[in-house]
């Protein structure tokens, strides 16, 4: 009896000892994609962060004090003001289309679906410049409220903030409805039908139950919507006409215009910086784990 018990710590220490073994073998398998990865994603970085704070003279914070002034301030406000409009946008417009999906047949939600991913299979600039088409003074729209008397001039619709946010939310509404949708189609319906037998009205079912159950699908889509909104350079540049100057515009005129890598590295920075804070609160609150799950 004692030589098994003598037997049995040292069994488990063995097999410890072999998973150990197995897992360092496997990270020697994985290293040379491991630094390919760590020199294709996190040289760039490291090298446009020293590009931002050395200058003529040595280490230098300039370009990020210029940050604070001017139009670079007025770019970083207009670029989360878009950013957090189209996603609150997206988001109110996704949630319903998404319930709707989850709760038709399978054939129905497919259509819906299709519709949804209609825009992947077109160009990005064509869409853009449809919306330019559509919303411009003698466009489609300002011609339809003409001819039904609702306007006397043509509205402002184009090369200005709500011409950039509703081609921007036309463009960025399928990267919310993709991960709500599967969200939402993980949801049992049995979960429902369990509030109600306890007595729970439908609001209440849905309040207490359905929009907890779906809350991280909304997170991830917003996350999704809100950080590339903020790299967002096509549709701003058409749509707003250089009347609406994103981030990632003061980061191109930089470079092309004023040959100034230091500012636009910066710029960049800035960027990223914020862009993983908010993609750490938003972790905090509703679990990385599940964002990075849907």
């Amino acid at each position: 009896m004692m030589a098994a018990d003598a037997t049995l710590p040292r069994a488990q220490a063995s097999r410890a000892a072999r998973a150990r073994h197995g897992q360092w073998r496997l990270l020697l398998l994985a290293a040379p994609a491991l630094l390919l990865l760590a020199v294709v994603l996190l040289g760039p970085i490291l090298w446009l962060s020293a590009l931002s704070v050395i200058g003529p003279d040595g280490l230098t914070f300039a370009n990020y004090e210029r940050l604070w002034h001017g139009a670079f301030l007025y770019s970083f406000r207009t670029t989360f003001e878009l950013a957090l409009l189209v996603t609150a946008v997206c988001a109110l417009l996704a949630y319903p289309l998404c319930y709707l999906m989850a709760r038709v047949s399978a054939r129905a939600a497919a259509l819906l679906m299709l519709c949804v991913l209609l825009p992947f299979w077109t160009s990005l600039l064509v869409r853009t410049y449809a919306w330019l088409i559509l919303l411009q003074r003698r466009g489609v729209i300002n011609g339809w409220l003409a001819d039904l008397g609702l306007t006397d001039a043509p509205l402002r619709l184009v090369h200005n903030f709500t011409g950039t946010a509703i081609g921007m939310i036309h463009i960025m509404l399928p990267f919310m409805v993709l991960p709500l949708y599967a969200s939402m189609r993980a949801i049992a319906a049995d979960y429902m039908q369990a509030a109600a037998s306890l007595g729970a009205t439908p609001g209440q079912a849905f309040r207490q139950v359905y929009l907890p159950l779906s809350l991280p699908g909304l997170a991830a889509g917003s996350v999704l919507v809100f950080v590339l909104s903020l790299g967002f350079y096509v549709t701003p540049a058409v749509l707003g006409g250089g009347r609406v100057v994103m981030w990632s515009m003061q980061i191109e005129r930089n470079i092309s215009l004023y040959g100034d890598w230091g500012a636009a590295s910066a710029l960049g920075v800035v960027l990223l910086a914020v862009t993983l804070l908010f993609i750490w609160l938003l972790g905090r609150v509703f679990g990385l784990e599940k964002l990075l799950a849907r």
